[in-house]
C-alpha cells in the first residue's frame, strides 16, 4: 500500500464519521447561510475539532465564501479541505540536522510510545541513518525488553541498564556511545509520566539538563505521543506536558482505531505545537511523517 493510500485508509472511521456528516448536511441545504455554519460548526466541534478552532474555521469559511462569491453550499467541502491544510502546515519537519541529533520521546504509559520508537527508529535507519536507543524507561523491566526486540528489527544499537536505574545516567551513557560511534541519532525512550507525579517530571528535567550539558549544540526534539481514540483528552494531556517540558511536536498514534482524528486540528490550531507523525496501523512501517496536503486530502477523499 503507497504512502497516501495508508494515511487514507487509516482516516476511514473519521471520514466516515465526520466528513460524511458535513457531506450529508451540505447536501440538505440549498443555500449558504447562517444556519448551515452554525450546523456545520457542530458537527466540527462533535469531531472532536474543539470549539475555538471549529469557530476559526468557520469564520474563514465564512470570508472566503463572501470574497470568492461562492453560492453552492457543496463548495463548501473544497473550501473545509483547504483550510485545514493550511491550517495544519507548518512546523511538521523533523530537525535532525546535527551529528548527532537527539530526539527525547515522553507520554503516559499505554499510548504507544515504545512502538513509536521502534517505529522510528526503523524509518529513520531505512533512510541510512545509524542510530542508537537509550533505553531510559527503567521503571518497568518490560519496558527495557520491549524496546531491545524493537532495537533488534530496525538493526539500531541500544543503551540499557538494570531495572531501577538512573535514567539520566542511561541518557549519560547514550550520548557517550554516540559521540563514540559517530552515530546520526539518538532516540531516548522515558518513563510513562503523568502531569502530576512531580518526581517524574523532576527525572524529565535532570534528563534535560545531562543533554543541554553534553550536546549543547545538538539538534533537539522532544516529542509528546499521544492516543488519538482519547480525543480531547490528549489535547488536555498535551497542554498540561508543553507547560511541565516544553514539546517540539506531538506523535498522535491510534488514528486508524478512531473517528476522532480532528484532533489534531485541535492541538495544532490551539495549542500550537506541529504534529510530526501520525500513526496509521500496526505494521512497521505505520508510523507516517505528517503531511498537511496529504492529511486534508485523505480526510476529505470521496468515501467510496
Amino acid at each position: 500500500m503507497g504512502f497516501f493510500s495508508k494515511i487514507k485508509e487509516g482516516l476511514k472511521k473519521t471520514r466516515n464519521a465526520v466528513v460524511g456528516q458535513i457531506d450529508s448536511m451540505l447536501k440538505s441545504f440549498t443555500k449558504i447561510d447562517d444556519e448551515l455554519f452554525e450546523e456545520l460548526e457542530e458537527l466540527l466541534v462533535m469531531g472532536d475539532v474543539g470549539v475555538p478552532t471549529a469557530e476559526k474555521i468557520c469564520d474563514e469559511l465564512k470570508d472566503r465564501v463572501k470574497k470568492e462569491g461562492i453560492k453552492d453550499p457543496e463548495e463548501i467541502n473544497r473550501l473545509l479541505e483547504e483550510t485545514v491544510s493550511e491550517m495544519l502546515k507548518g512546523g511538521e519537519e523533523l530537525d535532525i540536522s546535527t551529528t548527532p541529533s537527539i530526539i527525547l520521546v515522553i507520554g503516559v504509559n499505554g499510548v504507544g510510545k515504545t512502538t513509536t520508537i521502534g517505529k522510528l527508529a526503523n524509518s529513520l535507519s531505512k533512510q541510512g541513518k545509524k542510530v542508537i536507543l537509550a533505553a531510559a524507561d527503567t521503571f518497568r523491566a518490560a519496558a527495557i525488553e520491549q524496546l531491545d526486540i524493537w532495537a533488534q528489527r530496525s538493526g539500531c544499537e541500544i543503551i540499557k541498564q538494570n531495572e531501577g536505574s538512573d535514567p539520566a545516567a542511561v541518557v549519560f551513557d547514550a550520548i557517550s556511545a554516540a559521540k563514540a560511534r559517530n552515530a546520526d541519532v539518538i532516540i531516548c525512550d522515558t518513563a510513562g509520566r503523568l502531569h502530576n507525579k512531580k518526581h517524574l517530571m523532576d527525572e524529565l528535567a535532570k534528563i534535560n539538563r545531562v543533554i543541554d550539558r553534553e550536546l549543547p549544540d545538538s539538534s533537539k526534539e522532544k516529542l509528546l505521543v499521544l492516543d488519538a481514540t482519547t480525543g480531547q483528552n490528549a489535547v488536555n494531556q498535551a497542554e498540561q506536558f508543553r507547560q511541565a517540558t516544553g514539546i517540539t511536536g506531538i506523535v498522535l498514534t491510534k488514528l486508524d482505531g478512531t473517528a476522532k482524528g480532528g484532533v489534531v486540528l485541535a492541538i495544532k490550531d490551539g495549542l500550537g505545537i506541529p504534529v510530526k507523525y501520525i500513526g496509521v496501523g500496526e505494521q512497521i512501517d505505520d508510523l507516517q511523517p505528517f503531511n498537511s496536503e496529504d492529511f486534508a486530502k485523505a480526510l476529505f477523499a470521496k468515501t467510496e
